[in-house]
């Protein structure tokens, strides 16, 4: 399966969510000359603040537009070495590694609720609340990448537990 590139997604959602370039521009205050050639791929690597901005109306993730453009990294099929690095530890590596990640989920998950308490104060900038938001959709993507290293790592030590009854 041949991954998208970013323009392709961008192209494929914006269609979907029925916006032209001219709308889509419009809406995310980004030319609609830049829109266009980030879909025809002529601009490969895209500024992050302008998929920023396009991902909030097109209905994709901020970091996965990253990813399709190689700024940013998720764990999938689609990314062989964070799977590879992961289920290749071994012994107290994996232990570590879980201890590690399952402490950060918590911490990004207290971090999310702080500042979606902090978003009901009516004191708040508008240019405070769009930063808090930006920042609970980050975390929250760290959060499900995170889950996702957990289930690999299980399953490596569930593999490395088979191995070592097998050799007894």
């Amino acid at each position: 399966m041949e991954q998208k590139t970013v323009g392709q997604m961008i192209t494929e959602a914006r269609k979907k969510v029925g916006l032209s370039k001219n709308q889509l521009g419009e809406l995310a205050s980004v030319s609609h000359t830049e829109i266009a050639r980030i879909e025809s791929g002529e601009r490969e690597i895209p500024n992050p603040k302008t998929l920023r901005k396009i991902s909030k109306h097109i209905g994709i993730n901020y970091n996965d537009l990253m990813y399709a453009a190689g700024l940013g990294f998720q764990v999938s099929p689609l990314n062989p070495f964070l799977n590879s690095y992961y289920s290749d530890l071994k012994g107290n590596q994996i232990d570590e590694a879980l201890v590690n990640t399952l402490g950060s989920i918590e911490n990004w998950k207290a971090l999310v609720n702080s500042f979606k308490e902090k978003m009901e104060d009516k004191n708040i900038t508008e240019t405070e609340r769009e930063i808090m938001l930006q920042t609970i959709e980050d975390t929250e993507y760290q959060i499900n990448t995170a889950n996702e290293i957990v289930k690999l790592l299980h399953s490596a030590k569930t593999k490395e537990r088979i191995e070592n009854e097998k050799r007894k």
